[in-house]
This record gives C-alpha cells, sequence and structure tokens, in this order.
C-alpha cells in the first residue's frame, strides 16, 4: 500500500462555491501511482467547507450560494458570536451543515467522480483569505 500526503495552500477566493478540482490534482501528481485506492480533502478552517456537486453548469453554485444565504441569513437576532463580523457566524453554520472533508473512490491514477462531479470549495466569508487543504491518496 502506497500513502501520499500534501498540504495544498489555495488563493483566497470571494465568497461563494468555486469548483477547486484540477486544484487539487495538481497539488498531488503521486495521485498517478495508485491503481485502486481513495482520496481524502480536508479543510483546515472552521468557516469555509467542501462538497462535490455539478462541475458544468455555474448556475448551480450561484443558487448554492443565494440558498445557503437564505437558509442561514446573517445578523439573525440570536447569534451571540458576533464580534468578527456578520458573516462569521453564519459561516461556522454552513460549514457544519457542509463538511470539512470529502472522500473520493481513486481508480486508475485519478479520482473517481461521475462525468458531471467535481470538488467545490464552499467560501463562506466575506473575506475568508487564503484556505489551506491536506490531501491524502492511499491504495495499491
Amino acid at each position: 500500500m502506497k500513502w501520499f500526503q500534501k498540504e495544498l495552500k489555495l488563493k483566497a477566493f470571494s465568497r461563494g462555491f468555486h469548483l477547486i478540482t484540477d486544484d487539487i490534482l495538481h497539488a498531488i501528481p503521486e495521485i498517478k501511482e495508485i491503481k485502486i485506492g481513495q482520496m481524502q480533502v480536508f479543510i483546515k478552517h472552521t468557516s469555509a467547507s467542501l462538497t462535490i456537486n455539478e462541475n458544468a453548469d455555474y448556475t448551480v453554485r450561484l443558487d448554492f450560494e443565494s440558498h445557503f444565504n437564505k437558509m442561514v441569513p446573517e445578523n439573525a437576532p440570536y447569534y451571540k458570536h458576533t464580534y468578527e463580523g456578520p458573516d462569521d457566524m453564519p459561516a461556522h453554520i454552513k460549514a457544519s451543515l457542509l463538511s470539512t472533508s470529502v472522500q473520493i473512490p481513486v481508480t486508475n491514477g485519478t479520482p473517481n467522480l461521475g462525468i458531471w462531479q467535481g470538488v467545490y470549495l464552499c467560501e463562506h466569508r466575506d473575506y475568508g483569505g487564503s484556505r489551506n487543504l491536506v490531501i491524502t491518496v492511499y491504495g495499491t
């Protein structure tokens, strides 16, 4: 069994949902050595998240942002954690609703995603800054 792990520092993204599949694959070319295995991508932040969804039509990502903003609004009167700005507590909730990691099967050196699937960085802050990922690939 082979194991590879890399840390990737992403550039700062604007608030929203962004495809980062290519960034991940460029960071870990060793994935080509895995015939059958798994890739886990973990984000080291509490106000951004990861998910897998539509990789072709950008309006899906716009709709995600619109829906999440309606579902988890800013300035809710019951929020106590407000000293980092009105987008901070909603960002924590959104990150927990999605996930801090995704796991993808690896087959013949590539992620075995569906034809319309890609990995999203879900940036929930207005000015979240760069984000750090840990990418772990293992298998035979």
